[in-house]
């Protein structure tokens, strides 16, 4: 086994809500879309990050004076990071006494990740779990990713990946081979709005849709509701005729919610939609008809 290594901020034991029974949710870092209202901010940049949280925060500026190349300072009350600067020594973590630094995202080899998911076979034979690949966008890392797939179906271990398709038609349709569910999100379905929302086109995002749906696989729309954005009936309505025409059955949706609003901060990143209400499935359930109408199996 190639022991190659892959960036990764999370690893999620006992998750229910990414694939049938009992499931570990590898998060790998880094995606190609930049979503306002995405609630895992530090999934976003590939490499690893230092995260300040002000309630935890002394300022006894320690970690200002211990970073041997001037990363950190102390700007208008608050601890700031300079990217450019920053090495990743991590020595300002190490040495912050209220543990207000955190670095989010590391680098581990496929050992150590197999290691990890295999601790819970038990509970994917007994309950029909298994592993599921999430991110960020685990087509970032899609050679890492690949192999650990591979390992896993050896393992006679049920596979989900959680994407956005965004990666070459030739890359995405030899990867899903060893991908038994695939959970694929759908921002929009106008190329310009969903360029205005994600800053990228759908074009490639459609495209591997349609080939994932035509090799057979299980495939799941999830579809994040987001106010201002896609929360129309209207858009409902050309989401069915989108997914009509790729021969999609099954529709997740995901209404919008603020969970992951704290990470802004804590990455001294502006959150754009701070001031917007959530949704709930009551708020939804005309949205959730038009699909149903259409003839497809739509759920939150």
């Amino acid at each position: 086994m190639k022991d190659m290594t892959a960036s990764i901020f999370n690893i999620q034991r006992y998750s229910v809500n990414d694939g049938p029974g009992i499931r570990t949710v590898v998060f790998f870092k880094g995606c190609p879309l930049q979503c306002g209202w995405c609630s895992n901010p530090e999934s976003q940049n590939s490499t690893a990050q230092i995260t300040w949280d002000r309630s935890k925060c002394v300022k006894c500026l320690r970690c200002v004076n211990s970073c041997p190349h001037k990363a950190v300072s102390l700007d208008n009350d608050r601890i700031v990071i300079n990217s450019y600067k920053c090495t990743a020594c991590f020595d300002c973590v190490k040495y912050c006494p209220a543990k207000a630094l955190k670095i989010e995202g590391k680098s581990l080899t496929l050992s150590k990740v197999l290691e990890e998911v295999l601790k819970d076979k038990v509970f994917y034979e007994e309950s029909k779990g298994g592993v599921t690949l999430s991110g960020g966008e685990v087509l970032q890392q899609h050679v890492f990713a690949d192999e650990l797939l591979k390992l896993l179906k050896r393992e006679n271990i049920h596979t989900a990946i959680e994407t956005t398709g965004y990666i070459s038609k030739e890359i995405f349709s030899e990867f899903i081979e060893n991908v038994d569910l695939l959970l694929f999100d759908i921002k929009h379905y106008d190329r310009e709005k969903h360029f205005q929302a994600a800053k990228v086109y759908n074009d490639i995002i459609i495209d591997n849709l349609k080939t994932a749906i035509d090799m057979e696989k299980d495939v799941i729309i999830r579809i994040p509701v987001i106010p201002t954005v896609n929360s129309s009936l209207e858009d409902a309505k050309e989401f069915c005729k989108l997914l009509k025409s790729l021969g999609a059955n099954k529709v997740n949706l995901l209404p919008f919610h603020q969970f992951g609003e704290k990470k802004y901060e804590l990455l001294n990143k502006d959150y754009k939609f701070k001031h917007v209400k959530q949704l709930h499935e009551e708020n939804l359930s005309d949205y959730k008809n038009i699909f149903i109408e259409n003839g497809f199996d739509c759920y939150f």
